[in-house]
């Protein structure tokens, strides 16, 4: 096991199978907010499914629509477990400071460098500890 240092954007605790893409996701038409599954069909990921899933993206692309699909989600209980990124997403920290608010159910979300997130991989086990630390453990 594997255990890394990042940075803390919204603090908690997660684990689950890592689910990672290198290409950012736009949301809004790209998650399915009643399923979880990805269903942009151009992108990397698409029919994988991020529920329950630690979702390593290193951004957003598109709007503050962003955050309204994955609040959704986070009602629907089809949101990731957290999100690890390469750098502060504000579109993804706001939707869990508003899950947080609205349904006490926010998820963590954790920045790490570059080098870092080049070698997470699908299928992963990983853990987000509250300060930041991840876990990894190579799902192979």
């Amino acid at each position: 096991m594997e255990r890394l240092k990042g940075s803390v954007i919204i603090q908690g605790a997660a684990e689950g199978r890592v689910l990672a893409s290198t290409e950012p996701l736009s949301f809004w038409g790209g998650y399915d907010q009643h399923t979880g599954e990805i269903i942009d069909r151009r992108h990397p990921l698409s029919g994988e499914n991020g529920s329950g899933r630690i979702l390593a993206l290193p951004f957003t692309r598109g709007s503050s629509t962003t955050t309204a699909i994955l609040l959704e989600s986070v009602r629907r209980g089809v949101a990731p477990a957290g999100i690890i990124t390469d750098r502060a997403d504000v579109f993804l920290a706001l939707a869990s400071v508003v899950a947080d608010e609205m349904y006490q159910n926010a998820f963590p979300m954790v920045a790490v460098d570059p080098e870092v997130f080049a070698a997470l991989r699908s299928g992963d086990r990983a853990r987000i500890l509250e300060d930041g630390i991840l876990e990894i453990e190579s799902g192979s």
